[in-house]
């Protein structure tokens, strides 16, 4: 069979009726057993329809078939027949990543933009109305009372060297530096995932919009800033490291079935994720 015909797992079709059928003769109900796995009913719907589309990357669809099979006794080696082909992740529209160091670079340019431009204007300005004001002031001669022969003495105000406005270009000012415990702090809360695995993961930012959502292949890394993560949700999560001021946090006490699902606070502290 060619690779271009693999559109539904290969050795699993009858996979979503053999769970239907064995949760039916223990009795269960789907919010049972989405009780029992910690699952959404959405998930455990589209399991037992084979709606494959629906969960998202073959990593993640086998992780959630074994809990399903280990919980009504059923051979676990059904959840192998996902088939990669069978699922196509969502095209992700990258975001462009500006660095921390970057920004403030820009912001300190435009400041210095603004200063050199601002000088530029009123400077000659200054220079101009000074010159008008100085020579417009009345001659004034006091007598001292001396004879005709001697000289009178001047006692008008020596007036100011005249200044000649350039505008050339004023050297510009260099940007500011940020502190060095204000980078060392922002570089230690960003939040960092290593795989060692094939592994699907779901970002969600503060404002609820998804920052990732893909299949990461193994060896790769994905680091987040502080303050643009709110929740993750992480499939095959034993092959994901998750590290956050250099300590690797224990995912185990937001893990379920392989699958670890937490929130990030505005600190970088990781809680729980609510279901």
């Amino acid at each position: 069979m060619s690779s271009s015909s693999q559109t539904m797992p290969a050795s699993s079709p009858g996979v979503g009726e053999r769970l239907r059928e064995a949760r039916m003769e223990t009795g269960l109900t789907i919010a049972d057993v989405a009780t029992r796995l910690r699952m959404q009913l959405r998930v455990v719907e589209a399991l037992e329809a084979e709606d494959w589309a629906r969960l998202g990357a073959p990593v993640f669809i086998r992780g959630q078939l074994r809990s399903y099979l280990r919980l009504l006794k059923l051979p676990e080696s059904l959840a192998d027949g996902v088939s990669d082909a069978s699922v196509r992740p969502p095209e992700l529209t990258p975001r462009t990543y500006t660095p921390p160091m970057q920004r403030m670079l820009d912001k300190a340019m435009g400041r210095a933009v603004y200063v050199v431009i601002t000088a530029l204007i009123a400077v000659p300005v200054w220079v101009a109305t000074r010159s008008h004001v100085d020579n417009s002031r009345p001659v004034e001669t006091a007598s001292l009372g001396l004879d005709g022969s001697q000289s009178p003495v001047d006692t008008r105000p020596a007036r100011p060297t005249p200044v000649t406005a350039s505008l050339g270009a004023l050297p510009k000012r260099a940007p500011a530096a940020a502190p060095a415990g204000d980078l060392e702090t922002q570089a230690s809360a960003d939040l960092v995932m290593r795989f060692s695995g094939d592994s699907w993961i779901e970002v969600i930012g503060p404002d609820g919009v998804a920052v990732e959502q893909a299949l990461v292949q193994a060896g790769q890394e994905r680091r987040f800033e502080a303050g643009t993560v709110a929740r993750v949700k992480l499939g095959n999560a034993n092959a994901v490291e998750v590290s956050r001021d250099g300590d690797v946090q224990d995912l185990s006490r937001f893990q379920r079935a392989n699958v670890a699902r937490f929130t990030v606070s505005s600190d970088g502290a990781l809680a729980p994720a609510a279901e």
